[in-house]
């Protein structure tokens, strides 16, 4: 699906993977990348408190 940006990374984990269901390999890649985007937003925030001070 092109408008489904978590599909093609879950359709790469599951080429990979051997014995992962698609479910589970969607839920993985879902966490993986709510996991980074909390993490970005985070040092966003961060720099954007130390260039205010």
């Amino acid at each position: 699906m092109p408008d489904d940006p978590l599909g093609h990374w879950t359709g790469r984990l599951l080429r990979l993977g051997v014995g992962i269901s698609p479910d589970e390999a969607r839920k993985f890649v879902h966490e993986l990348y709510a996991k980074a985007q909390s993490d970005l937003d985070a040092e966003r925030a961060e720099a954007d408190f130390e260039r205010e001070e």
